[in-house]
């Protein structure tokens, strides 16, 4: 059958050329923030905020995705530095665009005088909902996907549309959909995090971990199809250890081919199997330990002020003359008992 993919280039403006693949970053970085604007608003945060720590967080998360995946593909890259940028032709890594959202968020919620917890709290949410629109993107471009399939998985099992399986079919051959996996993970995730967030038992960073359990989860088994991963050479021991622990999906699914030569480990496998063990250690240890005291619901109070988000105190004239109407509504109170 013919298999008609799709054009990676949306359109062009004379010696400007727009790729479909920024186009679905950038719509996945806004429906992103839109979520967690409306969530900030319930705890006093003003849109701007937002939006100030996208402006400098997606330009961060960028960033720490290309050097990420430049890092473990350097052989391909040092004798030509220019290919670096071309960010357009894929090659992020998630994992690298976290660190360096991550690193930025942190640093940005400390100098607003507020928790890193609380913050990303909220956000997360967001990311999952940006990760699961950012998958598309690899689907437009023809990467991340897995191993050989039939055509007639893609079209009589799974059920998908012409376009999906069309675009599934590289140099002649068809694959494991992996970016539609992983997009549908994230949106039963999504679900997950947005029922967790409105639960009295809920403590702060609680909801972090959540995301992190959550997505690790679906990307280390979904990681296993992928045909393309980033690899290194580990001692056998362990390399058939990660091999066991993904051996279930054998029952339904093979394995993507990983080359040998290049390594035996999937570098997001691992990274995935340490966050779920530190997120579900952070959360029991806070726990019993009594430090996961504050839930997610309470107020975000500001380290600088001691006030509630929301709250803006211009200068210490201003507090003196709020404590002394407070005073003098007290007195006209007293005296008219």
């Amino acid at each position: 059958m013919f298999a008609l993919s799709l054009d990676s280039i949306a359109f062009t403006l004379g010696p400007l050329t727009v790729h479909w693949y920024g186009i679905i970053l950038g719509a996945a970085a806004l429906v992103g923030l839109l979520l967690v604007v409306r969530e900030g608003k319930r705890f006093g945060l003003s849109q701007d905020f937002f939006m100030d720590l996208v402006l400098l967080g997606v330009p961060s998360a960028i960033i720490g995705a290309r050097l990420y995946f430049v890092a473990f593909k350097w052989d391909e890259y040092n004798d030509n530095w220019l290919d670096i940028f071309k960010i357009w032709n894929g090659g992020i890594a998630i994992y690298g665009a976290l660190i360096g959202a991550f690193i930025c968020g942190y640093f940005y919620a400390r100098r607003k005088g507020y928790s890193f917890l609380r913050i990303a709290d909220i956000c997360a949410p967001g990311l999952l909902v940006g990760q699961l629109i950012g998958r598309w993107g690899n689907f437009v471009n023809q990467e991340a996907y897995g191993g050989p399939v039939e055509e007639s998985f893609l079209r009589d099992t799974l059920h998908l549309p012409n376009w999906i399986v069309n675009q599934m079919s590289i140099e002649g051959i068809f694959h494991h959909p992996t970016f539609l996996y992983e997009s549908l993970w994230n949106l039963v995730g999504l679900g997950l995090l947005l029922f967790l967030r409105r639960r009295p038992f809920l403590r702060v960073g609680e909801l972090l971990m959540s995301y992190f359990i959550w997505y690790s989860i679906g990307r280390f088994f979904i990681e296993g199809l992928r045909t393309d991963s980033l690899a290194f050479q580990g001692p056998s021991w362990f390399a058939s250890l990660v091999d066991g622990l993904w051996s279930p999906m054998t029952a339904v699914f093979q394995a993507g081919y990983l080359d040998p030569e290049y390594g035996n480990v999937r570098i997001s496998q691992v990274v995935s199997l340490l966050l779920i063990i530190g997120a579900v250690a952070f959360i029991v240890i806070r726990r019993k330990t009594g430090a996961a005291k504050e839930r997610y619901a309470d107020p975000i109070i500001s380290f600088k002020t001691g006030l509630p988000a929301g709250i803006v105190v211009q200068d210490a004239g201003d507090e003196a003359e709020a404590g002394v109407n407070r005073n003098a509504d007290k007195d006209k109170g007293s005296k008219k008992e």
